[in-house]
C-alpha cells in the first residue's frame, strides 16, 4: 500500500471565497486519503490540522496556494529549496502564476492525483546586502523581483551597478528593479521594463524613473552577478523582496542578486502556455484572441 500523498497548504484567509475553499480541500483530501499539512494562520481555521513546519517541508508531495499571485509568491519561498511542486488556485483578482479558478479546484486536484500535469520550472534570484562596514546582512530567495528603492520622502537616488564586476553605471533613480523572467510582467512591466519568456532565463535590470533619458532598461545573463551600490550619503533605502519582504539599508550598503540554484516548480496542466496566460491574463493580442480558452481545457 503506498503511503498518502502530503499537501502542504498556503492560504489568504481574508479572500471571500477562502473558507469554501478551504472546506472543500478538506473533503477532497479525505476522500483521497491525502494529508494536509497547514501553515501557522490556517490552523485557527482548520482546528486540529497538521502544522506545516520546516521538518515537514521536504516530505512534501505537493504545496497548494489559496489565493492570489502574492500567496504564491510566499509559499513558493517556502518550498522553492526543495524542488516542492507549487499549484495555485486563485481566489484573487488576476492570478498571473496560478493554475485554476476556485470551481476548478477539484478538477486540477484531480489530474495531479492522476498525474496529468507538466511542471514549468521558473529561474528564481537569490538576493543577499551588506552592511555599510562590509559584514553579511543576510539573504533572501526571490521569485519576481528585488526592488531597492527609497524610504520615505519620494527624492532621486544615486546607485552604482556592476554586473559580475564590470561598471554598468550610475543610475539617479527613484530605485531599481532587479527582476526575473517571471517578475518581467509584474512591478518592472509597470516601470517600462520588457516582456521575457520564463524560458530565457536572464536577470532584468529596470530603473525606476531614471533621471536620464539614456539609462533603459537591461537584460543580463543569468550567470550574472548584480551589484548594486548605495552611493547618496544621507538617504535611507529599502530592499524589497516580491512585494512582501523588505530591509532598511544605510548609505554604503550594498546587494547583490544572482541566480538562485534551485528554480520554483509551477504545476500546469495541458494548453497553460505563458502566452495563453499573457492572452488571457493581460489582453494581449487581437480582441478575438482574449478570452478563448478556458483556465483547464
Amino acid at each position: 500500500m503506498s503511503a498518502p500523498r502530503r499537501i502542504g497548504v498556503v492560504g489568504h484567509p481574508r479572500y471571500a471565497q477562502f473558507v469554501e475553499a478551504l472546506a472543500r480541500l478538506v473533503a477532497l483530501a479525505r476522500r483521497e486519503g491525502a494529508e494536509l499539512y497547514f501553515e501557522d494562520q490556517l490552523l485557527e481555521e482548520q482546528a486540529g490540522g497538521r502544522c506545516l513546519t520546516p521538518d515537514v517541508v521536504p516530505s512534501l508531495d505537493l504545496l497548494l496556494t489559496l489565493g492570489g499571485d502574492g500567496t504564491l509568491l510566499r509559499g513558493a519561498r517556502i518550498v522553492a529549496h526543495e524542488r516542492i511542486p507549487v499549484l495555485g488556485i486563485n481566489l484573487g483578482h488576476l492570478g498571473f502564476l496560478t493554475s485554476a479558478a476556485p470551481e476548478e479546484m477539484e478538477r486540477a486536484l484531480g489530474m495531479w492525483f492522476a498525474g496529468e500535469f507538466s511542471l514549468d520550472e521558473r529561474m528564481a534570484l537569490s538576493v543577499t546586502f551588506s552592511l555599510p562596514d562590509g559584514t553579511d546582512g543576510g539573504g533572501y530567495l526571490a521569485l519576481n523581483d528585488a526592488v531597492l528603492h527609497k524610504g520615505g520622502a519620494a527624492r532621486v537616488i544615486r546607485l552604482a551597478v556592476r554586473a559580475s564586476g564590470e561598471e554598468v553605471g550610475t543610475y539617479s533613480a527613484d530605485g531599481i528593479i532587479l527582476s526575473t523572467p517571471t517578475g518581467s510582467t509584474a512591478y518592472s512591466l509597470s516601470a517600462g521594463g520588457p516582456i521575457v519568456s520564463p524560458s530565457v532565463h536572464c536577470i532584468v535590470a529596470t530603473p525606476i524613473c531614471p533621471h536620464t533619458l539614456g539609462v533603459r532598461p537591461l537584460v543580463l545573463p543569468a550567470e550574472a552577478l548584480v551589484t548594486v551600490e548605495v552611493l547618496s550619503p544621507t538617504e535611507e533605502l529599502v530592499l524589497t523582496i516580491d512585494g512582501q519582504e523588505h530591509e532598511r539599508l544605510q548609505p554604503g550598503a550594498s546587494i547583490f542578486v544572482c541566480r538562485a540554484p534551485d528554480p520554483v516548480r509551477l504545476v500546469r496542466f495541458a494548453g497553460q502556455t505563458f502566452f495563453s496566460t499573457l492572452r488571457r491574463k493581460l489582453n494581449w493580442g487581437d480582441l478575438e484572441e482574449r478570452d478563448r480558452n478556458p483556465v483547464i481545457p
